[in-house]
């Protein structure tokens, strides 16, 4: 066991250390000049059979583990989704781990419990949402939607919870719908062949015309559709499928909508961009990521749905060692999901969100939204370069005109130098770069020096 004084003291060198990370991590590069199996090859293949020295233990944390690391929290990591972990989350996070406390009922942690339906309640009424909504924290927004489908096989279908399915429920989703929908439909038995990938428009979105025609012909080949997945900021190009018309489709059909805004839904938070959540209100479910676009340490996705008593009659199974005395207000969120562990996700969530305060982060997400659009005049201002997919928030898809062999090498390049990490996905069979801007301390410069980057290159 560590003494007390021991911990104290390293603590506040670990402190000391995470403080200077964050004031200097644009000294480190983005992405690490490692190959596979460096570390591995350095690490000892066995744990020590007696312990170590922390001072031992944290050089190697220094000398071995982080030149190893890609950074996530870097202003110039622009790939995927950019994230960052703020300090008052990173604060939070390190209290939670302090505390190590597993609310999967009230009782369990009280506080925890209630705090948790506290901030989504917090959260809920930045984002415009009806207050009918319940919120549920889970890790990751593919836990969030594999919840969805669930809740939605439960309310369409409930015999399946007992009997598995029987291969006729059919999920629709965009073809530029995240692949967490495709896994989600395995995980649950609904099969990946009763995924149907609905055609997007010009601009990306899903089409609710053809949406209609493919439930029409499944109903009248005997099929049960049962769940449509929307999407509010697609992974590729982050456009935002008309939600108000799908929402129509839906109803007319007595499917459940499941909306997917990890990415997109925090821009609502900014009073000219509440309207990427049109048409959310009439969604069955909903999942937003404050671990992608509100500074948030990794990880933490909210879930909300109108239907929480679906939800929990999806999942709830009490053993006799876990059964509480019934209370109107004391919560058992084991009862909604899968999981019985839940970690105290919400304290980091609380911090971020009383230190920024609603219009502090619509400030810094508003500036994000900004810079790409700033992105967007530099590369239309030259001739070589051109805008792949409308840009509505913070991320540009571009690449140079051509094949797409030089727009290979240019990212190649890029994401070697150190400088910045880019991303890529595949639009109408072309290869394109994506700049995702997401970090709290990204600014302008940061991205004048990767342009500058690009057009030398």
């Amino acid at each position: 066991m560590m003494p007390h004084e021991e911990f104290r003291r390293f603590g506040h060198e670990l402190v000391d250390w995470m403080a200077d990370y964050l004031a200097h991590v644009r000294d480190h590069p983005v992405l690490p000049k490692v190959h596979p199996g460096e570390l591995t090859d350095r690490l000892p293949p066995s744990a020590p059979e007696e312990g170590e020295p922390m001072e031992a233990i944290l050089r190697d944390f220094r000398e071995l583990i982080v030149p190893g690391m890609t950074h996530w929290n870097h202003p110039r990591f622009l790939g995927y989704f950019a994230v960052s972990g703020s300090g008052p989350g990173i604060l939070g996070e390190m209290l939670a781990a302090t505390l190590n406390v597993n609310h999967m009922v009230w009782k369990t942690s009280p506080a925890a419990t209630e705090l948790e339906q506290v901030t989504l309640g917090w959260l809920r009424q930045w984002l415009g949402l009806p207050e009918e909504f319940f919120g549920v924290i889970y890790d990751t927004a593919s836990t969030s939607t594999l919840h969805a489908v669930a809740a939605a096989r439960e309310a369409i279908a409930p015999e399946a919870r007992l009997q598995g399915g029987d291969g006729r429920l059919i999920l629709y989703c965009s073809e530029q719908a995240h692949s967490s929908v495709d896994k989600a439909a395995i995980t649950v038995g609904i099969g990946h062949e009763n995924v149907r990938k609905i055609p997007t428009d010009a601009e990306f979105r899903m089409r609710p015309d053809l949406l209609e025609q493919a439930i029409a012909k499944d109903m009248a080949a005997g099929a049960r559709p049962f769940c449509v997945v929307a999407t509010v900021g697609t992974t590729s190009t982050t456009s935002i499928d008309p939600v108000p018309r799908i929402a129509d489709v839906a109803a007319r059909h007595g499917l459940w909508l499941h909306v997917d805004a990890a990415y997109a839904g925090m821009a609502a938070i900014v009073p000219e961009f509440r309207q990427v959540m049109a048409g959310v209100d009439r969604a069955d479910s909903l999942v937003v990521n404050p671990h992608k676009w509100l500074f948030t340490p990794v990880d933490l996705s909210a879930f909300y749905t109108r239907r929480p008593e679906i939800l929990r009659r999806a999942f709830t199974l009490v053993p006799e060692y876990l059964r509480t005395e019934p209370d109107p207000r004391a919560l058992n969120l084991m009862d909604y999901g899968f999981q019985l562990g839940r970690r105290f996700r919400s304290l980091k969530l609380w911090f971020v969100m009383r230190q920024l305060g609603r219009q502090g982060a619509a400030r810094i997400i508003a500036s994000h939204i900004a810079m790409a659009r700033e992105f967007v005049r530099w590369v239309e201002a030259d001739a070589r370069f051109e805008i792949a997919a409308p840009a509505p928030l913070s991320v540009v898809c571009f690449r140079l005109k051509g094949p797409d062999e030089p727009n290979q090498r240019l990212l190649e390049a890029i994401n070697s130098s150190g400088l910045a990490l880019l991303s890529s996905t595949t639009l109408e069979g072309r290869l394109v770069l994506r700049l995702a801007i997401g970090n709290i301390q990204t600014s302008l410069d940061d991205l004048r020096q990767v342009w500058d980057f690009l057009r030398s290159s």
